[in-house]
């Protein structure tokens, strides 16, 4: 006898919500609970927690009307949803490359005529680490415009990685700025006129 392929909590949301799509009708929970496991093969005592997900998500809406709570969720909600989460994450793409380039184009002018050392090229590297950073955000980006709101999520989780490697990179040339000092006594403006570090290199927000 074959065992039954479990299904995904991923899965389990956007059978959930094509189903509601699909009926374009209000819910109740127990109603839900029978309805899903035979139309779209969710296992009752999933649904209730599935639903929730969500509702929290705002996928779903729900309201108690008397004593009884309904759900519903029509396509148009789903859509409006997935074109601001979109909109949203091209900001805040929009604000990161803006600071990127920014600082690309000091460290070009100020690299011009000066020798590569060790540690300028180490820094150079990880400025070649947040390029290729940047360019896999845009291809995300890309891919998820025709995908569902469930690709947003791992979009999101996606640029704040970038931004914390952009900060690990900035904290790792302070780290270097700081040991300088200490090794050669030297002054945080002479430190960044020999390596080509901006004046105003700062975490990104």
């Amino acid at each position: 006898m074959s065992k039954r392929k479990q299904v995904s909590a991923e899965e389990k949301r956007t059978r959930m919500l094509d189903l509601f799509h699909e009926k374009k009708d209000f819910y109740q929970l127990k109603e839900l609970e029978k309805i899903a496991p035979k139309e779209k093969q969710i296992i009752v005592q999933s649904v209730k927690d599935v639903i929730q997900n969500l509702v929290d998500d705002g996928l779903v809406d729900t309201d108690k009307i008397g004593t009884s709570v309904y759900f519903w969720s029509f396509p148009s909600k789903a859509k409006i949803a997935k074109k601001n989460a979109l909109a949203n994450a091209k900001t805040k793409l929009e604000e990161y490359e803006k600071k990127l380039d920014k600082n690309i184009e000091i460290i070009k002018k100020e690299k011009l005529g000066k020798e590569i050392t060790d540690e300028r090229q180490s820094l150079l590297n990880k400025l070649k680490a947040l390029n290729e950073e940047k360019s896999r955000l845009e291809s995300e980006l890309k891919k998820y415009e025709d995908s569902n709101p469930v690709e947003y999520e791992r979009m999101k989780k996606s640029i704040e990685v970038a931004k914390e490697a952009g900060n690990r990179w900035t904290d790792n040339v302070f780290s270097v700025k700081s040991w300088c000092k200490k090794k050669f006594f030297l002054e945080d403006r002479v430190i960044d006129k020999q390596f080509g570090i901006p004046e105003d290199l700062d975490y990104l927000e």
